[in-house]
């Protein structure tokens, strides 16, 4: 679908078993490019989409993508929209990414790799540990400048997703108005389900500053959040798992303070 998944492994299987269990889940991630991707004409949701099968005929794992992605749309008050094309289609892919390095983390642990990184594009889901007695740390870039980190995530069975204009500038639209988000430059969800988290990073950007109400309906269910708005100015949830910057770069443009 247009991007990059790396593997980091820490396992002491022989060599033969680790390829075995690298390779699964390698094909997982090339079994849901292949039944997801948009860019691909014989893809589920490419002929769903073109209303060449409906969404009984797909298999269960499609069609409980499109049930996530409905969870979402509720969850999020439509700010996560399956069907913000606008042209009667859903097209589930926003959460896409997360479910697959989800999908792709299981099946790690099943073949006896407890300790990993499944980084799809800057979306992550990290298990056991980094190395022994010690936690993954993953950094939350500054969206105004790739060199330096606003934050630093510690800790290990979660899920770190983060949606921003830094890289595919305004990707992401919001489905309220039908243009382009804006207000937010970046926001970052950290909980237990890569799935959620990519749909919920999503739906803050869409939200822009409408975002706030809806990152803190999520505290309660073990989530947290840290948001970089279009002026540089950086929130985040108490309960956010590690160091956060006291600022962000100052915005291309705009005199500081």
């Amino acid at each position: 679908m247009g991007t990059v998944v790396s593997i980091d492994v820490r396992s002491p299987l022989p060599p033969a078993e680790l390829d075995a269990a690298m390779a699964a889940a390698a094909e997982i991630l090339h079994r849901a490019d292949e039944d997801f991707s948009t860019f691909l004409p014989g893809s589920w949701v490419s002929r769903v989409r073109r209303g060449e099968h409906d969404l009984a005929a797909c298999p269960e794992h499609v069609r409980a993508v499109y049930r996530l992605a409905e969870v979402c749309r509720e969850r999020t008050a439509g700010r996560f929209d399956p069907a913000w094309r606008g042209d009667g289609t859903a097209d589930p892919t926003g959460l896409v990414k997360g479910w697959a390095a989800d999908a792709a983390s299981r099946v790690l642990t099943q073949a006896g790799v407890p300790d990993h990184c499944v980084n799809a594009a800057g979306d992550l889901r990290v298990r056991g540990a980094a190395a022994p007695g010690k936690l993954w740390r993953v950094g939350i870039a500054d969206p105004f400048d790739r060199t330096r980190l606003v934050a630093v995530v510690e800790g290990t069975e979660l899920a770190v997703a983060t949606s921003g204009v830094s890289e595919r500038g305004e990707h992401v639209v919001d489905p309220a108005t039908g243009t382009p988000a804006s207000g937010l430059a970046c926001a970052t969800v950290v909980g237990p389900d890569l799935t959620l988290a990519d749909a919920y990073a999503t739906a803050a950007l869409a939200a822009g500053r409408d975002a706030f109400d809806l990152l803190a309906g999520l505290a309660p269910e073990g989530w947290s959040w840290l948001v970089v708005d279009d002026a540089g100015q950086l929130a985040h949830s108490a309960c956010f798992p590690g160091p956060v910057a006291a600022a962000a770069s100052v915005p291309p443009g705009r005199v500081p303070e």
